[in-house]
């Protein structure tokens, strides 16, 4: 016989069918400790440790003196770092896939000669993907590579791994650029992010190096009601 999971978990399973299932939207209060623990016979610490820990994974935030309400689980990502877009939806829990619609070498126009460090007409690597998750598109990945550092870059596998990876995988990041600005798209962006040209979006131009090379330069564009980005600073006290 199975034995029953802990009370606490119980307690989660519970808040997370109400979140999940659409019952308590973002920005949704959910019943404090004491009503929770009388609900389910348990001990205030056990309560507690069940909001917590959703606290953590990101699904409930806390606000002093009002209570925990349901946070937007909108996408996002990090100003600070560079995170691959699959495991971050993977971490949500749930599924990313993406769609190639480019994937070929070119010669480099004014742009992106200036952005990547090449020379006016040099061979560079371009990719074009959607990224998805659960089948609604997040965003729009136009990245430009330079072959003498990753040569195989154009042979990669993109249904399976994203140039994140591969880049990575190629050449350790050690410093990166973000330029970010809200912008309208083309109807052709449009359709490809299944969204209206009037919608807002979040650009991020992001230029990476491993060391003393520019390895890549890329312009990701996000649907801004889908998305959002983050950034935190940590300084130790003086």
């Amino acid at each position: 016989m199975t034995s029953a999971p802990p009370l606490y978990l119980q307690i989660q399973q519970h808040l997370l069918e109400k979140i999940q299932g659409g019952a308590w939207p973002a920005h949704h209060q959910i019943p404090p400790e004491e009503q929770l623990a009388r609900d389910f016979e348990v001990s205030r610490m056990t309560a507690n440790k069940a909001i917590r820990d959703l606290v953590q994974k990101g699904y409930l935030t806390r606000q002093p003196g009002l209570g925990t309400f349901v946070t937007d689980r909108k996408a996002e990502s990090s100003l600070v770092e560079v995170y691959n877009i699959a495991d971050e939806v993977r971490s949500r829990g749930h599924h990313y896939s993406s769609i190639v619609l480019l994937c070929e070498a070119i010669k480099a126009d004014d742009e992106i000669a200036l952005r990547l460090g090449v020379r006016l007409g040099s061979r560079v690597f371009q990719t074009l993907l959607v990224h998805l998750e659960n089948d609604t598109p997040i965003q729009l990945e136009n990245r430009y590579v330079n072959p003498r550092w990753v040569p195989n870059y154009l042979k990669s596998d993109f249904s399976v791994h994203t140039p994140n990876e591969i880049l990575v995988a190629a050449c350790p990041i050690t410093d990166v650029e973000h330029i970010v600005e809200a912008v309208l798209v083309d109807q052709q962006t449009a359709e490809w992010l299944a969204i209206d040209t009037s919608t807002p979006c979040l650009s991020m131009v992001r230029r990476t190096w491993s060391g003393e090379q520019l390895i890549s330069y890329a312009r990701l564009l996000h649907p801004g009601n889908r998305y959002k980005l983050r950034s935190s600073v940590h300084r130790q006290a003086s």
